[in-house]
């Protein structure tokens, strides 16, 4: 499979703070996606959530359905129970014949809590990071035994945020969890994006390409924003439209296929969705023709 170009619907509407974008309706989101040259899309909180209501909704389109995020609760839930809470998105993955699925552990995470400076996030400790992996990598080796495979997403304002956090992650846990790299949460969490993609290329099954405005992240580290209020500021935006060069990243990664999805948190009446999305679709295309994976 060569890599393709997706987007995820958090550019028209925002997951975390559902107000922004919130007018926007899922049929404008899919053609304008189309429209931008998006080949596939993730889920968001207006998309279905059954086989038949997926495929209705995106193939008039034309566009696939790549994944979804799964927020996972095992500081708190037992591998058993995360796995019974997984099953209608697991039928909906399966169904869809998507091959990754995107986890993040969100039982103490800030992110979605605008008041929470971002100083605020939660640390595990030595005994707490040990039994997550324990669990993470059960549960990873579920959904790889359902022919899926767990790809973590670090992420501002979670226990997987900075260099370190990311390192112990996958020091810790087994083969059956992989990365899911995301180019922007990795430099506002104090990582080079193609360092990690370097140091870990065998185990990275997700990018996700998503850009930082520098000055913007600096403001917000020095107020020690929430992570809501630095992307109203607007602290992210699409490749090619910051300061990440992603010929570096992919350089690093000559023997990924699979998919690079589009993100952004802006505010779609300050950043046009349209414009946008194309902006990063063709900055992408270019960059795979650059470094060999797209011909």
């Amino acid at each position: 499979m060569a890599i393709r170009i997706g987007a995820n619907p958090i550019i028209w509407s925002n997951d975390d703070l559902p107000s922004i974008g919130g007018g926007t309706s899922l049929q404008d989101c899919l053609s304008q996606a189309r429209r931008a040259g998006i080949e596939g899309m993730e889920l968001g909180n207006k998309f279905p959530r059954t086989v038949d209501g997926m495929k209705s909704a995106l193939e008039p389109h034309g566009l696939d359905f790549i994944s979804g995020w799964w927020s996972c609760n095992l500081l708190t839930h037992s591998v058993e129970k995360e796995i019974e809470d997984f099953q209608p998105r697991l039928a909906l993955l399966k169904g869809m014949g998507c091959t990754v699925c995107i986890v993040c552990e969100t039982s103490n995470a800030i992110h979605g809590d605008i008041n929470a400076p971002l100083s605020t996030r939660p640390v595990l400790d030595d005994w707490e990071w040990r039994h997550f992996a324990e669990r993470l990598t059960a549960f990873g080796t579920y959904l790889q035994d359902n022919g899926i495979a767990l790809v973590y997403h670090h992420h501002m304002g979670t226990i997987v945020q900075d260099r370190a956090d990311i390192a112990r992650l996958m020091d810790s846990t087994g083969e059956s969890v992989n990365l899911l790299l995301d180019a922007g949460h990795a430099l506002w969490g104090g990582s080079d994006p193609a360092e990690l993609a370097r140091c870990y290329a065998g185990r990275i099954g997700h990018l996700h390409g998503k850009d930082v405005r520098p000055l913007k992240r600096a403001q917000a580290d020095l107020a020690d924003y929430s992570f809501l209020r630095a992307v109203l500021s607007g602290v992210f935006t699409m490749p090619g439209d910051g300061c990440i060069d992603f010929a570096r990243i992919m350089r690093e990664l000559p023997e990924y296929s699979g998919w690079i999805v589009l993100e952004a948190e802006q505010d779609p009446d300050l950043a046009q969705p349209l414009l946008y999305a194309r902006m990063g679709r063709n900055y992408l295309h270019d960059v795979l023709i650059q470094t060999g994976h797209r011909q």
